[in-house]
């Protein structure tokens, strides 16, 4: 919304813009807010720095709306699923975003610091609730504020502004792709019960190295490996739900919560997800057969089918069933019978769906 000023001694009409005092409004001296130049206390920016100034202001915002456009680019282009894909997207975005916000912080505070005029201000303390009168003069203020900021004015700083907050603003909307779909069964299963190519068993590897295991190499009690699904060595949306820790055991150590018929001569597989919120359980102690999650300290008996002993962590650590192929590599016999991590909305679903199954 504009309003027109008629000034009949020049024949000229001024158009103000909404925000911006009005032509009339009223000036006091003795308010260095609304003083005008001249007055004792307020210093006018040099005309020739600011309208340097007011270019390095509009380069700024321009290198904020290519960078924000970049941060959607990249957000786009570097998708993730393996170790090196997600390093190159957190880099990617993680720079055009930094160089974003950098940008804009700067191009305002040369705005401010270079542009708009300098004076000083002294505000007396008052009571919490501002009288009327107050609430007129920060009304006031504000509009002259405005009017002092240039961004009428300037119109090439307001229109780079515009455009360099334009990407920031579309970011979040972008990112809301990340919000869905909604997971469905997936929660359910993880891949130890899809067979190879070939259609045989998925034999544990072990991670990082990706070293198939023999039975009868892994044969020292209290031993632990850390150990993932052949084929998905660099799958990060497998490992989410499929890492196991592998363990030895004597035969008489085990307890009765461990399911013997999914063990292979005392060597049992746990999933590595705690069932709290989903952290890496992977400390063990050796001496008491204990799995420790450092996150929030839950504890887990890996000789009584991974049972909680101490801690937030609600149920067991899922035990994976296991056995040898004919190379005597340990492979996975079947998936997980109950869903991996914490608890999410329908596991009881899937609960019921394995004891029906089992029986």
């Amino acid at each position: 919304m504009t309003e027109q000023n008629e000034y009949p001694e020049s024949g000229r009409v001024r158009t103000r813009v909404l925000g911006t005092p009005p032509a009339d409004a009223p000036i006091v001296d003795s308010d260095p807010i609304h003083a005008p130049e001249g007055v004792p206390g307020v210093i006018p920016q040099d005309p020739v720095k600011a309208r340097k100034a007011e270019r390095l202001v509009a380069l700024l915002f321009l290198i904020t709306f290519l960078a924000g456009a970049g941060f959607i680019a990249s957000y786009v282009i570097f998708q993730v699923g393996s170790i090196s894909k997600t390093a190159t997207s957190n880099l990617a975005l993680g720079g055009t975003l930094a160089l974003a916000l950098l940008a804009l912080a700067a191009g305002l505070t040369v705005w401010v610091r270079q542009i708009m005029p300098k004076y000083n201000l002294v505000q007396e303390r008052h009571e919490m609730r501002s009288d009327d009168d107050t609430r007129e003069y920060v009304q006031e203020t504000f509009l002259q504020g405005a009017d002092e900021s240039g961004f009428v004015k300037h119109r090439l700083l307001r229109r780079t502004l515009l455009l360099a907050a334009a990407p920031l603003g579309l970011a979040p909307l972008v990112l809301l792709k990340d919000l869905g779909p909604l997971p469905g069964t997936s929660l359910r299963h993880t891949v130890w019960g899809e067979p190879t190519k070939d259609g045989k068993p998925r034999r544990l590897v072990v991670e990082g190295s990706g070293q198939p295991i023999r039975a009868a190499d892994f044969n020292s009690p209290g031993g632990i490996l850390s150990v993932v699904p052949e084929g998905y060595e660099e799958d990060l949306n497998a490992l989410a739900k499929a890492t196991l820790i592998l363990l030895k055991f004597r035969p008489e150590e085990l307890k009765s919560g461990t399911n013997l018929n999914w063990t292979h001569d005392g060597i049992v597989a746990y999933s590595k997800i705690c069932t709290h919120v989903g952290c890496p359980a992977a400390l063990y102690e050796q001496t008491t057969h204990h799995i420790l999650c450092p996150c929030h300290q839950s504890t887990f008996d890996a000789a009584d089918g991974a049972r909680v002993v101490f801690g937030p962590a609600a149920r067991p650590l899922p035990q994976l069933p296991i056995g040898i192929d004919g190379e005597g590599y340990l492979v996975a016999k079947s998936d997980f019978k109950v869903p991996v991590g914490p608890s999410f909305w329908e596991r009881g679903d899937a609960e019921a769906e394995a004891r029906e199954n089992a029986s």
